[in-house]
């Protein structure tokens, strides 16, 4: 049998699957889906061109993922980054505390 799903379902569905921090897998579990279901809408989804966001251009899912994980990607390395910023404020800080 098969089940029909809400325009506005289908596209949720692959916005968490794009987006989360889940496997399409376990996105596709918790939503109650059929995993292939939804690796099915992904697939479709990354070879049209969909809005992304209302201020955006369209793009195709591909570019919007492809921007996610180099943001990702900095997101990470700007974390990094501030915590060595914290360890060496905390380091002069004592250094100055000394004199």
């Amino acid at each position: 049998m098969k089940t029909s799903y809400k325009k506005e379902f289908r596209a949720e569905a692959v916005r968490l699957a794009i987006t989360g921090d889940k496997s399409i897998s376990k996105t596709a579990r918790d939503l109650g889906i059929k995993e292939t279901t939804l690796y099915n809408w992904v697939a479709k989804a990354r070879q049209s061109k969909i809005p992304y966001r209302e201020e955006d251009e369209v793009r195709s899912a591909a570019e919007v993922i492809d921007e996610l994980k180099q943001l990702r990607k900095e997101n990470t390395r700007l974390k990094e980054e501030r915590e060595i910023l914290k360890k060496a404020a905390v380091f002069f800080a004592k250094e100055e505390q000394k004199r």
